[in-house]
């Protein structure tokens, strides 16, 4: 998913700070229902740093597994090993936050925030029920199913968001043009491989979602 202490420079800090308040506005997102804050507990950030990594190193292996069963037609193949590409981009961006965080261990280890554990725990489950299916055997469409659920997940929000602490605003803007760019060929590879007009329907609201929080971001001049 180097850098020197946060306390050492004031750009640094400030891009310390930034990552604090999205981890922050991370771990509350469940907490806008009520039910949700409820269930809501204190936890580190070192704690979601490596859910985040875990989680994203078991959707690559899941693509992996894809891309080894659909070896033919190529074009197939290599859609499904570009999409373990860009979740090896993103374990990357975390493992540069991660650096971030080690430059000063006392933030890591005394800031605690609110987190919803249930989310984490859907996508754990997930992943590890679609791996056991993958590696039965499934059928592209299938394939192309559960690839749709993932994607739709918080945890591409929370990679995107991670960016500004490595990376400036730029490479930010283009992390999401690459989302788009990955939502469009599984659109376009659903399109072309399966008549699943739902399935169908379902990855072009993710692109459009992809492409409405690319302008919001660039209204707002933060892309």
């Amino acid at each position: 998913m180097s850098a020197t202490a946060a306390s050492s420079s004031p750009t640094t800090a400030s891009s310390m700070d930034a990552f604090l308040q999205f981890v922050d506005g991370f771990a509350k997102t469940a907490a806008r229902m009520p039910a949700a804050r409820q269930r809501a507990r204190r936890t580190t950030i070192r704690e979601i740093l490596d859910t985040a990594i875990e989680l994203e190193k078991k959707t690559m292996a899941l693509y992996v597994l894809f891309a080894k069963a659909f070896a033919r037609p190529d074009e197939v193949r290599n859609f499904w090993f570009g999409m373990a590409r860009h979740e090896a981009a993103h374990c990357g961006a975390l493992a540069l936050v991660e650096t971030v965080l080690e430059s000063d261990p006392r933030v890591a280890a005394r800031t605690r925030v609110w987190f919803d554990p249930t989310t984490v725990t859907r996508l754990r489950s997930l992943l590890g029920a679609y791996g056991r299916e993958a590696r039965a055997g499934v059928n592209l469409e299938r394939a192309f199913e559960m690839a749709i659920d993932l994607e739709a997940s918080e945890l591409e929000d929370v990679v995107i968001d991670m960016l500004s602490v490595v990376k400036d605003a730029e490479w930010r803007r283009r992390a999401i043009q690459l989302l788009i760019h990955d939502l469009g060929d599984l659109s376009y590879m659903i399109e072309r491989h399966t008549r699943n007009e739902a399935l169908l329907a379902r990855a072009d609201v993710l692109v459009e979602q992809a492409a409405s929080r690319l302008a919001r971001r660039r209204r707002a001049g933060r892309a």
